[in-house]
């Protein structure tokens, strides 16, 4: 007997504690913690989806209760009223508008107090009862519901707007696949825009080749007794270029690529064939064009051929014409110089090779000359 009473007394006590325990849980959770608290009901005229017990309650944003009790009204099916337990110290007035809000994007529901003139009249209860705090027409529109009408405006937009998309989206379509088809052209425009503004990848210039003055000449057993210019060479448009240029059977011209002469035809003809005249010792006599000189010979030049000739046996031609003309506007004597010197082959370097032996020979000929005619 005194094992079943010391049974049935831890029995009793534990239940009890469980009692006990339960009690002050649902109390807190309906009056939503300790201390005292102020009860007010919220008249809803709509659907409030998502409030629950527990709910917040937040005033100007900030939680101050709970919702201790949600019921509906028999004689008004469309009405809600939920029962709220807040901080006494709340500064809720007659004029404090409710709402609905929610904690987050997706979060929990709660009630929402805002506001209220400083100077308004506290809400009043009737009979007992708590003072009821009525909600506006557009309160209660949750996310759900804002959702499926923006879907809505869109389903209506989408069906208004159906065939243009299909016609843009066709377009897009047949424009990818032109892309698709002219994507090497594209690259190739891509990088010609690149390098027209400077901002692709440099790529190498051609190869620069250039003509040398004649020397070896002997001790001067002459000396030119005038002043003597040698003015800039006459040239048709073929040769007036930095163009090397190869000529074919059939008598058309070529541009040999990635490589050219670092100046005009004329202009480098003309610096060599003065280089030439110093290398003959005549350094003080001739010179080039300068101002407020008045020389009293002009020698002046004219190319006629400069090219590579190419077949089996390629070989280099030049061909250029000099006058002596006084300051009087005399020619004192013309004559044709022309050379030819066999090349290696038809590329550049053996190219350049070759009319550079061809020019050494006319240039010394005609430094020779004009030093026997001055």
């Amino acid at each position: 007997m005194e094992y079943r009473a010391r049974y049935a007394l831890i029995g009793a006590f534990s239940l009890v504690c469980l009692l006990a325990a339960f009690s002050f849980v649902y109390w807190i959770k309906n009056t939503g913690g300790l201390g005292q608290r102020a009860i007010y009901d919220l008249r809803f005229e709509q659907s409030v989806s998502g409030l629950s017990l527990g709910a917040g309650v937040l005033f100007n944003g900030v939680r101050v209760g709970a919702v201790t009790a949600i019921s509906l009204d028999p004689t008004h099916p469309k009405r809600v009223t939920a029962t709220i337990a807040v901080d006494p110290a709340t500064p809720i007035r007659a004029d404090t508008r409710v709402d609905v809000t929610f904690q987050g994007l997706t979060g929990a529901t709660a009630v929402s107090l805002v506001g209220g003139a400083p100077d308004a009249q506290l809400p009043a209860g009737e009979n007992g009862k708590p003072p009821v705090l009525i909600a506006g027409a557009d309160v209660g529109r949750n996310l759900t519901q804002s959702a499926q009408e923006t879907l809505h405006r869109l389903d209506v937009i989408l069906d208004q707007n159906a065939k243009p998309l299909n016609t843009a989206i066709n377009g897009i379509a047949e424009f990818a696949d032109m892309l698709g088809k002219n994507s090497k052209r594209i690259e190739g425009l891509l990088g010609g825009l690149e390098n027209l503004t400077g901002t692709g990848t440099p790529k190498p210039g051609p190869s620069i080749y250039d003509l040398a003055a004649a020397s070896g000449f002997p001790e001067a057993e002459k000396t030119i007794k005038a002043q003597v210019v040698v003015s800039d060479p006459n040239a048709i448009i073929l040769y007036d270029s930095t163009k090397i240029l190869t000529r074919g059977a059939d008598g058309t011209y070529a541009s040999i690529a990635n490589a050219q002469w670092p100046d005009n035809l004329p202009k480098l003809v003309q610096a060599r064939i003065v280089q030439s005249f110093e290398n003959a010792h005549q350094l003080k006599q001739v010179s080039r064009p300068i101002d407020q000189l008045n020389p009293e010979y002009r020698l002046e030049l004219g190319i006629r051929s400069f090219y590579l000739e190419s077949g089996a046996a390629p070989k280099a031609t030049v061909e250029i014409t000099a006058r002596l003309v006084s300051d009087k506007g005399a020619v004192e004597d013309a004559r044709v110089f022309a050379a030819t010197a066999p090349a290696k082959g038809t590329e550049a370097a053996a190219a350049a090779a070759a009319l550079n032996d061809a020019f050494g020979e006319v240039a010394k000929a005609i430094v020779g000359w004009t030093i026997d005619k001055l």
